[in-house]
C-alpha cells in the first residue's frame, strides 16, 4: 500500500483545485444534453474544450449519422483522453455518460441552472452523470501532479447514448476496436463500490385491428380492448416476479413496467391501433434468451385469443446484467479501502437494481466495477427526478478515492 503522505498530497491538490472543478461541472449542467431528443455533439465539444484547457489531448469520435438517426437521437460524438506511462500496470478506463433524461416538471429550482443552496448542486445530469466527469477529469490531473513514476495508463472515456442503452457510446468505441483497457471504473451514484446490475430487455407491442365509428363498434375491431387483455396478462405476470430473488445483495426480484402508451384518432372511433412500450428488469441469475421468449409467447397467446386483432413485438433494448469478472478483485478493494478511508465508515461491495454502460465492458471481458459521486443511496440525489443534485462534499470526496486508487493501482513498483 502507498503511503498515507502521498495520498495526503493528492487530497490536498483536489482541495486546493475544487472551485475550479465546481465550475466545470456547473458549466456543463448549463448545456442541456437531453435524450430524446439527443443531440449531443455540442456538450462533448464544450467537455472536450474543458478537457483541453488542462493541456490534455482529446480524441473526439463522431458515430455515422445514419446509425444515430436510426436509433431515434440526432447526434453522438465519444471522447477519449488516453495518458500512457511506465510499462508494467494497467490501462483503467474511467466511463462517464454526459446525457441524461429531459428535465421534466416539478422543480424547486431553474434545471439547467446549476444553482447551488446549502452545499447541493443542482440541475439534470448533476447527479447522472455529468458529475464524473469532473470526478474523473481531477483524479486524473491530480494524479499526475505528484509527478510521481507510474506504470500503466488511464483513459477518459466522456459518451453519449447511456439514456439509450450505450451501445452508440462505450459500446460503440468498444465495437470499433479504439479501446481496450484492462480494467475500468464506471461512473456511480452511491457510496458503495458496485460489482453487479440487472440486466433489462424493452419491447415494444403494437396491437393493430380495425377502426370504426363508434356508432357501429361491431364493423370494426377494439385495439385498445385487445392491449387491456395482454397488459393484464403483463401485469399478472408482474406480480408472480416478486417471489423469484436473487442472491446478488442490493438485488431483489425481477420486475415488469409499462412505461408509455398511445393509441386511437378520436373519442367516436374504435381504436384500430395500440402501441405501449414495456421495460422487464432481469436478475443477474436469469437467461434473458428465456424472458424474451416467455413474453413475446405469452403476448401472442393473448392476441390470438382476440377476434380480428394482430400483434408486433419489437426488440427496443437488451442489455445484459453486470457479473463480477475475476480480475477486478485488486481494483475493488482499493476503491472500497479509499472510500473507507475518506468517507469513514464502511463501504460495502453491492449489487444494484439499475443497469449502466459498464456492462459494455464486461461482456468483452474488461473487468469493471461501478464508482463514482453519488450520495449514500440513489434516491437520494433524486436521479432522473425533479431537484436532480449532487452534495458537493460527496463530489470532493470521491474526486479523492479515485484519485487514490488510480495511484495505488498505478504506482512504479519502488513506490508500493
Amino acid at each position: 500500500m502507498l503511503s498515507t503522505s502521498r495520498h495526503a498530497a493528492l487530497d490536498r491538490w483536489v482541495d486546493d483545485h475544487f472551485d475550479e472543478q465546481i465550475r466545470m461541472l456547473q458549466d456543463l449542467v448549463r448545456l442541456p444534453c437531453d435524450t430524446p431528443p439527443g443531440d449531443n455533439a455540442p456538450h462533448a465539444e464544450r467537455t472536450a474544450q474543458w478537457l483541453e484547457s488542462f493541456g490534455l489531448d482529446v480524441e473526439r469520435h463522431a458515430v455515422p449519422a445514419q446509425r444515430v438517426q436510426a436509433r431515434g437521437l440526432r447526434s453522438i460524438t465519444n471522447l477519449i483522453v488516453r495518458r500512457r506511462y511506465g510499462a508494467g500496470g494497467p490501462v483503467i478506463a474511467l466511463n462517464a455518460h454526459g446525457d441524461a433524461v429531459p428535465a421534466g416538471e416539478g422543480w424547486s429550482r431553474e434545471p439547467y441552472g446549476a444553482q447551488i443552496v446549502d452545499g447541493k448542486l443542482y440541475g439534470r445530469g448533476s447527479a447522472v452523470s455529468k458529475s464524473d466527469f469532473s470526478t474523473y477529469s481531477f483524479a486524473l490531473r491530480a494524479l499526475e501532479s505528484l509527478g510521481l513514476p507510474l506504470c500503466g495508463g488511464v483513459e477518459l472515456h466522456f459518451t453519449y447514448d447511456e439514456e439509450y442503452g450505450g451501445e452508440l457510446g462505450p459500446g460503440w468505441l468498444l465495437e470499433q476496436g479504439l479501446s481496450r483497457p484492462d480494467l475500468e471504473i464506471g461512473a456511480g451514484f452511491s457510496y458503495q463500490v458496485v460489482t453487479a446490475h440487472n440486466g433489462c430487455l424493452q419491447l415494444e407491442v403494437t396491437v393493430h385491428g380495425v377502426m370504426a365509428h363508434a356508432a357501429i363498434p361491431h364493423s370494426g375491431f377494439d385495439a385498445l380492448q385487445a392491449s387491456v387483455a395482454i397488459l393484464g396478462m403483463l401485469y399478472e405476470l408482474n406480480r408472480g416476479l416478486r417471489e423469484q430473488r436473487s442472491q446478488v445483495p442490493g438485488i431483489d426480484h425481477p420486475y415488469l413496467n409499462v412505461g408509455t402508451i398511445e393509441g386511437g384518432t378520436n373519442t367516436n372511433v374504435v381504436p384500430g391501433k395500440v402501441v405501449f412500450r414495456l421495460d422487464r428488469r432481469m436478475i443477474p441469475e436469469e437467461d434473458p434468451v428465456r424472458v424474451e421468449a416467455a413474453l413475446r409467447e405469452g403476448i401472442a397467446q393473448v392476441a390470438a385469443r382476440q377476434p380480428g386483432i394482430r400483434v408486433e413485438v419489437r426488440r427496443l433494448l437488451l442489455a445484459h446484467a453486470l457479473r463480477p469478472l475475476e480480475g477486478n478483485r485488486e481494483l475493488v478493494r482499493a476503491l472500497q479501502r479509499n472510500a473507507e478511508q475518506i468517507f469513514g465508515e464502511p463501504i460495502p461491495v453491492t449489487g444494484t437494481p439499475l443497469y449502466t454502460d459498464v456492462r459494455l465492458y464486461s461482456e468483452r471481458g474488461v473487468p469493471a466495477a461501478i464508482y463514482g459521486a453519488g450520495p449514500r443511496t440513489v434516491r437520494e440525489s433524486n436521479a432522473k427526478r425533479a431537484d436532480e443534485h449532487i452534495r458537493l462534499d460527496d463530489l470532493r470526496g470521491a474526486t479523492k478515492v479515485v484519485a487514490r486508487t488510480l495511484l495505488d493501482l498505478l504506482s512504479a513498483a519502488p513506490g508500493r
